[in-house]
This record gives structure tokens, sequence and C-alpha cells, in this order.
């Protein structure tokens, strides 16, 4: 069985367009999608419209949650006045959290928690620092399946608990931290027999053009980690 992942897309389809096309030529069984879809400057309307024909399992991250709260600014805002209530309504229906095939859990941040990090501590400036190991295991408490999906920090990252269980973040789909390099980042989750493993991968596509998509819609400091994946979190969102 082979799964692909993808996450954190945040409206960039020129990246989510050729992340897909690799996973068509990488065989994989089905594509799961854990949440951030929409909120960035780039092409949210066609972002979603991508997202509701693929049909892929899909759960909620903070920043589609925050489409649905009390007066959103910055992307957010920007996301509202591009989307449209087909949109929106399939937006406001994801999950937090899913099971797929008793197998594999799908979180955006942590399965309590749409904005903790899991598998990093939050980023300072260009530096993320990793958790302890207490900390890991106890967010994973009680959720007893052999692969643990999130995403949220942009990092691609995979811990192997002491119990066997993997938990994976896939990175980013649309925005690039702490790289330096502007691909697009998913990966692949695989079991062969009882065991699981993943591969992570970058594909390159015109980053260019999606940083002058956000330039020309207003939103100029997003050029920078678009093209060159330093970014840093703040001011993005």
């Amino acid at each position: 069985m082979r799964v692909a992942v993808i996450s954190d897309i945040h409206g960039n389809c020129l990246a989510l367009d050729a992340v897909l096309a690799d996973i068509v030529e990488q065989g994989v069984d089905t594509t799961l999608n854990l949440g951030d879809v929409v909120s960035g400057p780039l092409e949210p309307a066609r972002t979603a419209d991508v997202l509701i024909e693929s049909n892929f399992s899909t759960v909620r991250g903070n920043h589609d949650r925050i489409l649905f709260e009390d007066s959103p600014d910055g992307v957010e805002q920007f996301a509202l006045q591009n989307l449209t209530s087909k949109h929106l309504d399939w937006l406001e229906a994801l999950p937090a959290t899913l099971v797929i095939g008793g197998e594999i859990f799908m979180c955006h941040g942590t399965p309590t928690s749409d904005t903790a990090p899991w598998l990093d501590n939050w980023m300072e400036r260009r530096t993320f620092t990793l958790p302890d190991e207490v900390s890991v295991a106890a967010a994973a408490d009680g959720v007893d399946y052999p692969v643990l999906l999130c995403g949220h920090t942009h990092i691609p990252r995979a811990v192997r608990l002491r119990d066997g269980r993997l938990v994976v973040n896939p990175g980013s789909v649309g925005l690039q931290m702490n790289y330096g390099s502007p691909d697009a980042r998913y990966a692949i989750v695989e079991r062969r027999g009882s065991n699981w493993s993943v591969t992570f991968r970058a594909i390159p596509y015109d980053y260019e053009a999606a940083a002058q998509q956000a330039v020309g819609n207003g939103f100029p400091r997003w050029h920078e980690p678009l093209t060159g994946g330093w970014a840093a979190a703040e001011g993005l969102f």
C-alpha cells in the first residue's frame, strides 16, 4: 500500500499541480491532505476546485478554521473574497481528524490541536528546535494506529516512536520554511507486510510565477519566501 501525503498548500495551485503530476507517476493507492488549503495570496479558488474534484480525504487546518471565525484578515480575508459558497461549504465541513483504513491517523497539528507543532518546536526567526521524546510521545498517547500524520510546521520530518508507530510530517506543498529550496514538498508512506516506511519528495515548479501572483495580489512579502525557501512565518499570515 502506497499513500501520498500532502499538506499546507496555502492556495499555491502551481505547486499543487506539480505535486499532483508527480504523485500520478508514483503509482500511489490514495492521496491524503492535512489541511491549510487556501489561505495564501495566490489562487485560493482554483486550489479548492482542484481538491474538491480530486475528492482526497482531507482534514481541517488552523488557517481553514480561521476563515469561519470573527473578522479574519490578511491572507484569510483575501481567500474569503475569492471563494464561492461551494468552496466555503466544503471547507467548513472538513473534520479536525480522520482515520483511514484503521491504520492511518490524520491531523493538522497534533491529535488535539490544529496549532500545536508535533515534531518541531515552533520557529524563532529561521531556527526550529526539536522537541524532546516525552512531548512527542505524549501527543501520540491513545492514538493507536501504525501511522500518524501531521502538518502545520512546513518541515518534512519522521519520528519512529519506541512502540513502532511512525509519525510523519510531509512538509508543505505551497510555502517552504527554513529549507533554502523553494521546491514543493510532500511524502509517500508505504506499507510492506506489517512495516511502514516514508519517502520525502521535493518537486520543482514555477515558483517565480507563484511569487508574482502573490505580489500582484498585494502581498509582496511572500515573494522572497516563495522564491528562496528561507521563510520566517512572521508577517506572512
